[in-house]
């Protein structure tokens, strides 16, 4: 199926592996011209320059910087639009920040976990809706979690922020729809790639224990993988899914009860 996405730009932050990098290869995969963020310099560049040697460089804009903030934001945002053309699809995915299990947060580390996991994602939403507001076309995307959809035992601020990204898509989709601008979230389930948690868990001295686990509470019995994010994450961000607005979609292999 063509998506409609050949020559439209899509701005992905989190983008130099796992679920990011997975969004990005499906779009460009789709045609569309990316542009990639994330905090390492040096794991962006290698990122680029892989996609541009087998997408093409005139398909790709990377700038490193820290996407909380909202100064840097702007001018990613502008620069991709100065490189590749107006944005079509901007990717909020930006999350997790160290926090430990149980009641005992204290407020750096709730503040900070709250500005990583919801509020880089309002900021970088805000930056996109005023581009793409006076154009009347444009998709927001947020990368959520299954963890703002229950109480799964996570982390305080992980799952409590995500339940308040999952809030502020639908109040978002409330104020954009009137100028064309679709705003919708996926929700992960248990996503396996190279360096990420699920693939250390998988690998550890409790494997066995996490593998059993998976299969008890995972209808479909496996991880999922960062291309399956990337699929559902192109055709929300386009033309097919026109009509998709204020939607948290869970891709969990059935896991959400």
């Amino acid at each position: 199926m063509d998506l409609g996405l050949k020559g439209k730009t899509i701005f992905v932050a989190g983008a130099s592996r796992g679920i990011g990098l997975g969004i990005v290869e499906a779009c460009l995969a789709e045609g569309a011209k990316v542009a990639i963020t994330a905090r390492g310099a040096e794991a962006l560049e290698a990122t680029r320059k892989d996609l541009a040697a087998r997408y093409g460089e005139a398909n790709l804009w990377a700038m490193a910087g820290d996407m909380r903030d909202t100064a840097t934001i702007e001018a990613a945002l502008a620069g991709c639009e100065a490189a590749l053309g107006p944005i079509w699809g901007a990717v909020a995915n930006v999350g997790l920040h160290p926090c430990p299990l149980g009641a005992e947060v204290d407020d750096e580390t709730w503040d900070a976990g709250f500005s990583q996991n919801l509020g880089s994602a309002w900021r970088l939403a805000r930056g996109a809706y005023r581009l793409m507001a006076p154009r009347k076309e444009g998709a927001i995307l947020f990368i959520s979690s299954i963890a703002g959809l229950g109480a799964l035992g996570t982390p305080l601020t992980y799952g409590t922020a995500k339940a308040g990204m999952n809030h502020l898509t639908k109040e978002l989709a409330k104020i954009t729809g009137a100028n064309n601008v679709r705003v919708n979230a996926i929700a992960p389930g248990n996503i396996v790639f190279e360096g990420g948690e699920w693939a250390e868990r998988a690998k550890g001295p409790r494997a066995a224990a996490w593998t059993r686990w998976i299969e008890r509470e995972v209808p479909m019995k496996r991880f999922g993988h960062p291309e399956e994010i990337g699929s559902a994450a192109a055709f929300l961000l386009s033309t097919k899914a026109s009509f998709v607005h204020g939607a948290i979609v869970p891709v969990d292999g059935g896991q959400t009860k």
